[in-house]
């Protein structure tokens, strides 16, 4: 009997041991070497990809932002502020409804189907919408000119990017909004369009918050 409990007492320490050896290498040591190489190395992206304005924190690169008019009384969806670019539709984003203390959102896609009639409504309204908010006194936008991302949200709802094409749609309306020239923004579009990962991967794209950045940095230059 005393034997059997000694051999049980030296398996629960070997046990234990295993444990605490197993918990400090994996939960202490081996976090700490990964975030310590990652600080060292790629700084920008182990911190969330932040980007700074005016000395502070605005967003980061990886996650799109709303641009919108505050909310009217009795308003429920607001409408965009046309003086910014504006990014893809938030279609898939629904509300927080597990913990209502914080105005929380969840990211996702909206799970239509492509024949749901329910999307292609969406997506015509959301075209309708891109003709006459960038339409100006002397220029028209056509529908052949709008891109399906200006019409239809990504998969997470949260895409930070648009493509150089619906940048480009847009410009006319803020140089108009901003009394800006049309060079001056397609320059600054220009600027911010970044082109395929490796030269072919992928497709060429615009960050609209470093882009709107740049945008009120001109703003107040001019």
């Amino acid at each position: 009997m005393n034997n059997s409990l000694s051999n049980t007492a030296r398996l629960l320490w070997a046990g234990l041991r295993a444990l605490l050896v197993l918990t400090l290498v994996t939960g202490v040591i081996y976090p700490l070497v990964v975030t310590g190489i990652a600080q060292g190395i790629f700084p920008g992206k182990a911190n969330g990809s932040e980007i700074k304005a005016d000395g502070k924190v605005v967003g980061s690169s990886l996650i799109g932002q709303s641009y919108n008019l505050p909310l009217k009384k009795g308003q429920e969806t607001p409408d965009p502020d046309l003086k910014w670019f504006q990014g893809r539709p938030q279609n898939g984003l629904g509300a927080n409804s597990i913990n209502t203390q914080y105005k929380l959102i969840l990211s996702g896609a909206t799970n239509l189907s492509a024949d749901s009639k329910v999307l292609v409504q969406q997506v015509k309204d959301a075209k309708a919408a891109v003709i006459k908010d960038n339409s100006v006194p002397g220029y028209t936008v056509k529908a052949s000119q709008v891109p399906a991302d200006a019409v239809t949200s990504s998969g997470s709802g949260l895409d930070p990017d648009i493509s150089p094409a619906y940048a480009d749609l847009q410009v006319h309306r803020i140089a108009e909004k901003n009394g800006l020239s049309v060079a001056q923004v397609r320059k600054l579009v220009d600027a911010h369009t970044d082109g395929r990962t490796l030269g072919f991967i992928g497709e060429p794209t615009v960050n609209v918050l470093e882009l709107n950045i740049a945008l009120k940095s001109l703003v107040t230059k001019s």
